[in-house]
């Protein structure tokens, strides 16, 4: 007997409930989009040094030419070349002619993007790496917003959420990355409030679904940030266009309710009877509502209560051998996920198509992918998915690193495979760890878990600098990283059809037990249960 019993007894899956994830789902997308915006308003149009008052039939005399025959980046002669421009070659030999880096500043090429923070504020040649500091200043930002954890606290973070719509007015680039730290840290406290206010009304047997399908308003955001991107070519509207919807979500949050659960175990068994009963009457079972008093509800969460008198902390999680093993190895899968999905996703530049073009693909990638991996859970197990989600993608990165430039059809198609399971291993793990904590620290492992792949994020783009020294050495890392994360997950125990452990006494004691297979009794008792799942659903 627990509060999931309690939900059953008022709707389970009723009105409120399928009202309540619909408005959260729609806070997902808007604010979703906000987490690789930069790939459009920090995209870095083609360029070279401005030459004042000069033609582009002239342009070959003031600076250097590629193979390709277009002008190179940074560089620019000391002294015009006028014999060059006779040369209609790309191979004329200009070795020893003395040049200079840009005396004037930069000319853009905008055809795909009218303005970006890079065309804006120079941020080219020696002062490239800014762009990705940006990026980083912005995940930090969503690591230090980790801190909201009720209602109010998510009417804070969307109040802190004007910082989206005052980024599109920075006057300088170092204003633009205060405010996107700013913005960082509200997109943090919104998803993760988000995520809790979903689960916390779900009941056990449905929250798996659900999850899933509240993880979709990721995928959708990427598409919607896709198109948007197409439509507006310049970063301040863009930004503007991104942010101001997100109001919408601020102003009726304070239809979303308190988790009547989180009350009950903080002493406020009062409020946590009338929004139970508010509920109820939303899914039409109010006589069932007021059977509920505040004895009946504590007399559900006994055991939730007893367990919470004791205060755990992140130290519990190295507390004995096995759950030493299990947080380690959780850290490196957290950490190198979110390390190599966002150091796939945030340089779609490489490719030559559209970074709109390419956007919308890596999206589109991932409804398969986790449909496949979603499956792959439900039949093969926890930790052959994890280690597969992990290493083959993995393996793909390292195999495009040294792949040549000419094969970008083949190049591209390797990216967005890697990227579509990069998105599944998020949601398997996710999955995974909170099956192997145990209920009384779940919670807190959750946390220092969302703690890592924000570390991850974090140092993802500041890895992508390391292509000044070797070219190869950021594939290397993407690629390298998560396949020594899937070696971990040797050290991990199967989970599938396993209960959920209560105490960490319950973790040290399934070490070494047997998995249960999955034969055709556990089949059939799970195919039974999903079918009467899809029955409540559509009744």
């Amino acid at each position: 007997m627990g509060f999931s019993d309690l939900l059953d007894s008022i709707g389970g899956l009723g009105r409120f409930q399928f009202i309540n994830i619909t408005l959260l789902f729609f806070a997902g997308v808007l604010v979703g989009s906000h987490q690789v915006l930069q790939n459009f308003t920090a995209a870095v149009p083609e360029h070279h040094c401005k030459i004042p008052n000069m033609t582009i039939t002239l342009l070959k005399a003031f600076i250097p030419h590629d193979q390709n025959n277009k002008p190179v980046s940074c560089l620019q002669f000391k002294e015009p070349q006028w014999h060059l421009i006779f040369s209609n070659s790309s191979l004329t030999n200009t070795t020893g002619l003395k040049t200079e880096l840009c005396r004037h500043g930069w000319t853009y090429k905008r055809q795909e993007f009218t303005e970006t923070i890079v065309s804006e504020w120079d941020l080219v040649c020696d002062m490239k790496h800014l762009r990705h500091t940006s990026q980083t200043i912005y995940m930090i930002g969503v690591l230090v917003g980790v801190w909201p954890k009720d209602t109010s606290d998510m009417v804070i973070s969307g109040s802190w959420q004007f910082a989206g719509t005052s980024t599109a007015f920075s006057p300088s680039y170092s204003v633009y990355c205060f405010l996107r730290f700013l913005a960082g840290f509200a997109v943090s406290g919104v998803l993760l409030n988000s995520v809790s206010l979903n689960l916390e009304w779900i009941p056990i047997r449905s929250r798996t679904i659900f999850g899933a399908v509240f993880t979709g308003c990721f995928t959708l955001a990427q598409i919607v940030l896709a198109g948007t991107a197409f439509a507006i070519q310049d970063w301040r509207k863009l930004q503007i266009a991104l942010s101001v919807p997100i109001f919408v979500p601020f102003v009726y949050s304070w239809w979303f309710p308190e988790s009547a659960r989180w009350l009950a175990l903080n002493k406020k068994p009062d409020q946590a009877i009338q929004i139970i009963k508010k509920v109820s009457r939303i899914n039409g079972r109010a006589k069932e509502g007021e059977a509920i008093t505040a004895e009946v509800l504590l007399m559900h969460m006994q055991k939730e209560i007893q367990v919470s008198k004791k205060a755990y902390t992140v130290y519990d999680l190295f507390a004995t051998p096995m759950m030493r093993k299990i947080t380690v190895s959780l850290m490196f899968i957290w950490c190198a996920t979110s390390f190599s999905y966002f150091g796939l996703i945030m340089d779609l530049q490489k490719f030559t198509l559209s970074v709109c073009l390419v956007q919308l693909i890596f999206a589109l990638i991932e409804i398969p992918c986790k449909t496949v991996s979603s499956l792959m859970m439900m039949f093969l197990g926890r930790r052959f998915t994890q280690k597969s989600v992990l290493m083959v993608p993995g393996c793909l990165v390292l195999v495009n690193t040294f792949l040549p430039n000419e094969l970008q059809t083949v190049r591209t198609t390797l990216a967005v495979i890697a990227k579509g399971l990069f998105a599944s291993c998020f949601k398997c793990v996710y999955m995974y760890t909170s099956e192997l904590y145990p209920t009384i620290i779940r919670q807190t492992g959750m946390g220092f878990a969302s703690t890592l792949a924000r570390v991850g994020s974090m140092t993802a783009p500041l890895v992508m600098m390391l292509e000044d020294y070797f070219s190869y050495l950021p594939g290397l890392t993407y690629g390298l990283f998560p396949i020594i994360a899937g070696c971990f997950v040797f050290f991990l125990p199967e989970t599938l059809n396993v209960p959920l452990p209560d105490t960490i006494d319950d973790v040290e004691a399934q070490q070494g037990s047997e998995t249960r297979p999955w034969g055709p009794t556990v089949a059939a008792g799970f195919c039974s249960n999903q079918l009467l799942f899809l029955i409540e659903l559509l009744s």
